[in-house]
């Protein structure tokens, strides 16, 4: 799986680096900024773009702003983009126009080395993933919200880690009760949110965009 990394930390790009390597990713090209990725994500055309949210020479969203022209121009490219801190306007932006193949995590996360590492190839492969602390901010800014007031907590637990890009089974395994119980409190999840029967990812995808505050 090729990679593109953009991040201007020379530390943190040589640790990004080594443990993209160990961990059987193909970094084709690491940049210090966003001119420098985007070309060469045009030159590589990789698997998958890992981008620093604040890069030079603002440091304010050169990083976000170059992985949403991957996004639009690149459609099959994987993005995940990392951030010190939570900024909720970053991630529901880049969640809005495509919900599949992207994911926001902290740098922080990037210290558990298998947790993020399955989250890259999660995204790689279409999915998502949402980090943690991105989930519980946004959730407490959305629950505000109908119709995801009708939610019961043990939905909202499993609409939140629906956002995070977790299948049935890992929500089952996490929240430590059995498939058909997912199972149910999804189906019940579609209902209070007035999404009709549909094929179960799409209606997956629509389900976190509406929690996102966006239009399905």
């Amino acid at each position: 799986m090729r990679v593109v990394l953009a991040e201007d930390s020379v530390l943190l790009r040589e640790g990004l680096l080594r443990l993209l390597s160990e961990t059987g990713f193909e970094v084709a090209e690491a940049c210090p900024d966003g001119d420098s990725f985007l070309k060469a994500v045009e030159a590589h055309r990789p698997d998958l773009v890992i981008v620093d949210v604040r890069m030079p020479p603002t440091f304010t969203d050169e990083g976000v702003r170059a992985a949403l022209v991957v996004r639009h121009q690149y459609p099959q490219i994987a993005v995940v983009v990392l951030s010190q801190y939570v900024e909720e306007n970053y991630a529901t932006e880049l969640f809005a126009a495509r919900s599949r193949g992207i994911g926001y995590l902290l740098k922080d996360r990037v210290a558990d080395v298998s947790d993020f590492a399955e989250a890259l190839r999660r995204v790689a492969e279409g999915g998502t993933a949402l980090d943690p602390e991105v989930v519980a901010q946004l959730f407490s800014r959305a629950t505000r919200k109908d119709p995801l007031a009708r939610l019961t907590p043990r939905e909202r637990e499993v609409l939140g880690l629906m956002a995070e890009g977790r299948s049935n089974t890992a929500i089952a395994a996490n929240l430590v009760i059995g498939e058909g119980a997912v199972e149910k409190h999804v189906s019940s999840i579609f209902g209070k949110l007035d999404l009709p029967p549909a094929a179960q990812d799409h209606r997956r995808v629509l389900a976190v965009l509406r929690w996102l505050g966006q239009e399905a």
